[in-house]
């Protein structure tokens, strides 16, 4: 056998799929783009922390890190032999920080990070599985006061980017389960009634299956088969479903409804968050979904999704959890890549091509004007080949000309 045959190797250029290199300038202008959310938040007495690339599996996976665990890859650690995880997700690192590191620390808590996630699996939409991230976390609070801070700084944080029009998109992620279980509408309330389990479980999923794809038919043609039900969900849920819109309108809507304790609570809160929302931002666009319940199954009250203006897409997440201990917190993450496309484009870098024989001195002070000086090392060198947008001439920086190179 030969060696002649050609050899099925990758290009040596290709990376996984969802993976990418981020080149100049694109680099340099996330980059930039982190730090000003990260000062942004730090106007707000958010303090930065630092976790780990990796820790250990049990860790990293603790509280509300179970709900990354299909995203999170794991490997064996050389050295301890214990297997550890690449972070899916920040927010449990912080709360672990939060719980042991910062757990003698005077609450509230406020932290903010920037860091890079990995995932498993990207989406249709958004197929990259390296993300950076950009975030804040209030923990110790239970205030709806708290909810509104992460809310409002993110939406600061964002005008600061330049995004102009941003969205508050609030959801209640625990309505329709609290909905649910009053009716008695729970696999165990069903298994009292005699459905046996299997049954039972199909029911429930094709329940919320209904509520997430907006379809009250699906889910009371459901509910029949189950009837007599403790609430009147074929008069609240409809009702329910089209009460998404306005935050203050969706609120006037749950306002007038007969909904069970709990629910009344939940949305009770959510007239609370909106308030103290409103209060410190008057001009901040809200809307709320009393019915949606996707993202992070880890949220316990209000749910946040940003929204950038236009189809510019999803731009950050967030909302009410628990921390580790059981401690109250809330949050906000930003996704710097999805900031980036809603932004305007940045002013062009300003490049000083230096001929070969400038003086350092004269390249100082360019540079304190805010020149980024490229220097010629060679007489080969040329300043449009080196995206240079200006040329030192007489000592003075002017603008390349299509001439030169």
């Amino acid at each position: 056998m030969t060696d002649d045959a050609p050899h099925d190797h990758p290009p040596p250029g290709l990376l996984p799929a969802g993976l990418i290199d981020l080149l100049p300038p694109e680099a340099e202008r996330e980059a930039a783009l982190v730090e000003t959310l990260m000062a942004a938040f730090g106007a707000h007495g958010y303090e930065r922390v630092k976790p780990p690339l990796l820790e250990f599996e049990d860790s990293l996976l603790a509280g509300s890190g179970a709900a990354v665990a299909e995203q999170t890859f794991r490997l064996m650690d050389p050295v301890s032999q214990r297997m550890m995880g690449l972070r899916a997700d920040t927010t449990p690192q912080v709360a672990r920080i939060a719980a042991t590191r910062l757990g003698l620390q005077a609450r509230p808590l406020r932290l903010c990070y920037a860091g890079q996630v990995l995932r498993v699996r990207g989406t249709q939409i958004a197929p990259e599985r390296q993300l950076p991230q950009v975030g804040v976390e209030l923990i110790g609070s239970d205030a709806a006061a708290a909810d509104a801070e992460v809310a409002v700084a993110a939406a600061e944080a964002l005008a600061r980017a330049g995004v102009a029009g941003a969205t508050l998109d609030i959801s209640l992620p625990t309505m329709a389960g609290t909905l649910l279980e009053a009716a008695g509408l729970t696999v165990p309330a069903l298994e009292a009634r005699g459905v046996r389990r299997k049954p039972a479980q199909d029911m429930v999923a094709a329940l919320r299956l209904g509520i997430d794809r907006k379809d009250p038919v699906a889910v009371l043609t459901v509910a029949e088969r189950a009837a007599p039900l403790a609430v009147d969900l074929a008069d609240l849920l409809p009702r329910l479903l089209r009460a998404a819109g306005p935050a203050e309108a969706a609120l006037a809507a749950l306002a007038a409804m007969d909904l069970p304790t709990a629910a009344r609570r939940i949305a009770d809160n959510a007239a609370e968050v909106v308030a103290a929302i409103r209060a410190r931002d008057p001009d901040l666009r809200m809307t709320l979904d009393p019915m949606e319940f996707r993202g992070f199954p880890y949220h316990t009250g209000v749910a946040f999704t940003v929204f950038g203006p236009g189809a510019t897409g999803e731009l950050g997440r967030g909302g009410r959890y628990l921390s580790l201990n059981e401690e109250p917190a809330t949050g906000m993450s930003l996704y710097p890549d999805a900031v980036q496309r809603a932004a305007p484009p940045p002013a062009a870098p300003r490049r000083l091509f230096a001929p070969l024989g400038t003086a350092e001195a004269t390249l100082a002070a360019l540079r304190a004007q805010g020149y980024a000086t490229v220097r010629a090392l060679s007489a080969a060198d040329a300043p449009r080949a080196l995206r240079c947008s200006h040329i030192l001439r007489d000592g003075s920086p002017v603008p390349v000309t299509q001439e030169e190179g």
